[in-house]
């Protein structure tokens, strides 16, 4: 019994990372209909910045300030310098050139910093702090759970309840009619690339001191389990990014803990599949018109 109380309080922490990049992704989505394949990447040089300010300044808290406004400028940069001259194009070409993005990327920090594995600081302790006798939940992960929360309801409160998400939106489905109404579809694009970017940069901040250290190909994995939360969820509902990135934490966390850690690529690879056998559109897609 204690091994799965721990089991599960260590996928809902994993599972909350998961969540927070998986928001990166929906808010992209929604804003643009694109799927920022780069967003790793984006991450990870958010995180290096990270690392270099607070090494500079002494202060934890300073590089992480410095990351989220760096997070900000860039994917408004990425989104005027690369995939706006994309944008009219087949979707096929967004893909391939934010995998591009990708292997230019992890090329500029790996020539920078170098390919070895440096550290990743926590604000907090990452030590469980038991309850019974049995490790429960430590310091960070009650920051990560936290920060996730705020997230997820800020960004559903950004295109639930204010014009400014409503007009990316309907930048994103319907471009001419927006323009007609007024709207700077321009602008508004590239608002959502800056905002994605912003929450991309807290996820890498979140997960990257859970173990993995800063690499230019740390968040390579993790993209793949967050891509798969937001598609398990719907990648229309920042709710349903939450909820698919618990699910993926928790089903990586009894994958590994009771089979093999081998076996965790498998098991998101069959959750991912089976959710798009079962309901296509995510557990918490809406319903769509039927076109004729």
């Amino acid at each position: 019994m204690d091994r799965f109380v721990f089991l599960t309080v260590d996928g809902l922490s994993r599972g909350a990372v998961y969540a927070a990049f998986a928001l990166a992704l929906v808010l992209i989505w929604r804003g643009t209909r694109i799927i920022n394949f780069a967003q790793g990447v984006m991450a990870v040089v958010t995180a290096y910045l990270a690392y270099s300010i607070s090494n500079a300044t002494g202060s934890y808290w300073v590089g992480f300030i410095v990351a989220l406004a760096s997070g900000l400028v860039l994917g408004a940069v990425v989104e005027l310098a690369v995939m706006r001259r994309v944008e009219h194009a087949p979707p096929l070409n967004a893909v391939i050139v934010a995998l591009g993005l990708v292997l230019f990327g992890q090329g500029v920090l790996g020539m920078i910093y170098g390919n070895q594995y440096r550290p990743a600081e926590a604000p907090f302790s990452r030590v469980a702090m038991t309850v019974a006798g049995v490790p429960v939940v430590s310091r960070y992960d009650l920051f990560v759970f936290g920060a996730v929360l705020v997230l997820m309801l800020a960004v559903a409160a950004l295109f639930t309840r204010t014009a400014t998400g409503l007009r990316m939106r309907a930048a994103a489905f319907e471009p001419m009619v927006s323009r007609l109404l007024g709207v700077n579809v321009a602008r508004t694009l590239t608002l959502g690339w800056a905002l994605a970017g912003l929450v991309g940069a807290l996820a890498g901040l979140l997960v990257l001191p859970t173990g993995l250290g800063l690499h230019p190909t740390a968040m390579d994995l993790v993209f793949v389990s967050a891509f798969t939360a937001a598609v398990v969820g719907g990648l229309d509902s920042p709710a349903g990014a939450v909820v698919g990135g618990l699910v993926v934490g928790l089903v990586l966390s009894y994958v590994g803990g009771y089979v093999d850690s081998a076996a965790t690529p498998l098991a998101v690879l069959g959750l991912l599949v089976a959710v798009l056998l079962v309901r296509p559109g995510g557990l918490f897609s809406g319903t769509t018109a039927r076109r004729v």
